[in-house]
């Protein structure tokens, strides 16, 4: 608002609306004025466990703690800042990693097992069991959920913890057992735990379970009961803007309404302000492309999944999106640091790959626990192929920058495939324009080659870190503070547009090596130790 104000005017209410983001290796709570802008945040790691090989853990109360952690910091820091968040805050929204799967006690309050995280392939041979047992194999419950059987996906992983935990055996059995994904969790005992804390979860998330009637927009019964699981232990789903309930005492922002709830990519996707025919691709640990196919659910055959964009209240429409899943994008650059110690920071990376002006003919193939999108091979495992006397950690730097962007191609075609010239939105030059976000992409390296390999522009927004505006942006709404004109308006900001700038001949050949390399990496799940 502006404009002159007569003298007894007051000043203007501060709002503050928060967001908890909740990610697969880190934590953070991020305070937004009325204007968007972050005005406090503070981010914490917490611990990976992988107990075997292809398996991978959380501790849901180390996670619990991490998001007290960041609430208390944030505030603290606005609050000194100058900022009556205290007073000012009306809402605070959730976003999380999505499929990760936990079951807890409601007697005790206590997890019965660590959550078991959505990369983690322990259930391949639940899978292949269920491929073999299913009449529609690999796609029998696509029709209603949009997703094949995978180990991606929070069903699987249930299944797993109900056979092989005796914790979880004896609670589901004596009703004493809850199941959630994170952003479950972290309601519970917002809203009271023991006390009355709310068992729910929204939309998008519960469509990642497998479990969720994408048309209806509840648990599927069918399939609940082709899989065994007892419909009692599941959370209530809710829209993704709506008052959820309010944050109980012993928390530094008690009584203020939970209102927004989204897994991370649909908040992005809203942070994105991604109406239908827009796509956005987010480069964290993995890397998600969704594109918003409107209220129309668009079965994919080219390897995509069918899922929810967002629903902006209990009773507006549902969007729909289609959605290709990189296992590894980000983390094959923590990769580099952490296990091979080429870099020291995951930053270092822009540098050292810009030593070099091509990866000398080197492809790397991050398949660590197999490929997801198109591909959805689990016998698959990572390979660097082409590698000479002459290569250098340069060249396998850029070959991994490369990799992330080669898997964005592989997504986005697939995509173009499925959605066809009527479900996307063009620039005025023709060019279909890809929206980016995440933390990697302030690598202006790794966006040129995104740009190049797809022959069209990418568009990066000043604020780059979108899942968490998003997740305020559906609190916000619920209660008022924004509109949804305010939300998917054009925004002024500056952002920055990468075109590409090699030929297509170049484009092509590049291309055409990278599916060489990809299909090396099939059938490699059983090679001897």
């Amino acid at each position: 608002m502006s404009g002159a104000k007569d003298k007894d005017s007051k000043p203007p209410q501060e709002v503050y609306v928060g967001s908890i983001d909740q990610g697969t290796s880190s934590t953070r709570f991020l305070i937004y004025d009325h204007s968007a802008r972050i005005v406090g945040s503070h981010q914490v790691e917490f611990t990976q466990f992988y107990p075997e090989a292809g398996w991978v853990e959380h501790d849901p109360m180390e996670i619990l703690e991490s998001v007290r952690t960041c609430i208390e910091k944030a505030v603290e820091k606005a609050t000194k800042d100058g900022h009556d968040v205290h007073k000012g805050l009306k809402a605070i929204g959730l976003t999380n990693q999505r499929e990760t799967t936990m079951l807890w006690s409601k007697s005790t309050g206590r997890p019965l097992h660590n959550a078991i995280v959505w990369m983690d392939v322990r259930t391949s041979s639940i899978c292949r069991k269920l491929e073999k047992d299913l009449p529609g194999g690999r796609t029998h419950f696509v029709e209603t959920c949009g997703l094949p059987i995978s180990t991606y996906f929070s069903a699987t992983k249930l299944l797993w913890l109900m056979e092989n935990v005796d914790k979880v055996k004896e609670a589901v059995k004596a009703g004493d057992a809850l199941f959630g994904t994170i952003d479950s969790w972290l309601i519970w005992n917002l809203t009271g735990g023991l006390k009355g804390g709310l068992h729910v979860t929204d939309v998008s998330n519960a469509s990642r379970t497998m479990l969720m009637n994408l048309k209806t927009l509840d648990w599927d019964q069918p399939t609940l009961k082709t899989l065994g699981i007892a419909p009692g232990i599941l959370p209530k789903i809710v829209s993704n803007s709506e008052v959820i309930g309010k944050i109980c005492s012993g928390w530094t922002v008690s009584d203020v309404p939970i209102s927004g709830c989204l897994g991370d990519q649909h908040a992005a996707m809203l942070g994105q302000a991604c109406q239908r025919g827009e796509a956005k691709s987010t480069y964290g640990t993995g890397a998600f492309i969704l594109l918003n196919t409107g209220e129309e659910i668009t079965q994919s055959k080219h390897g995509l999944l069918t899922t929810l964009a967002f629903k902006l209240g209990a009773k507006a429409p549902t969007n729909y999106a289609l959605e290709g899943s990189i296992a590894i994008a980000g983390a094959a650059v923590q990769w580099l640091r952490d296990s091979l110690g080429i870099i020291k920071t995951a930053s270092e990376i822009e540098g050292l790959a810009s030593e070099v002006e091509s990866t000398g003919g080197v492809y790397f193939v991050p398949a660590f626990n197999g490929l997801f999108a198109p591909w959805w091979r689990d016998d698959a495992r990572g390979v660097c192929i082409g590698i000479t006397r002459f290569t250098s950690k340069a060249h396998i730097a850029r070959a991994v920058l490369e990799s992330m962007c080669f898997q964005v191609k592989d997504v986005l075609d697939s995509m173009h495939k499925d959605a066809g010239e009527k479900g996307e939105v063009k620039n005025d030059k023709g060019e279909f324009v890809l929206r980016v976000d995440g933390g990697a992409t302030v690598n202006n390296l790794l966006m040129q080659i995104q740009a190049d390999l797809l022959g069209s522009p990418v568009v990066r927004p000043a604020d780059i870190e979108t899942t968490a505006l998003g997740a305020a942006y559906a609190a916000g709404l619920a209660v008022g503070v924004w509109t949804e004109d305010d939300i998917f308006a054009e925004k002024v900001e500056s952002a920055t547009i990468f075109n590409p700038i090699i030929d297509k001949e170049s484009r092509t050949k590049k291309l055409n090596s990278w599916c060489k390399a990809v299909s090396r990496t099939f059938d490699l799940a059983d090679l001897s130790l």
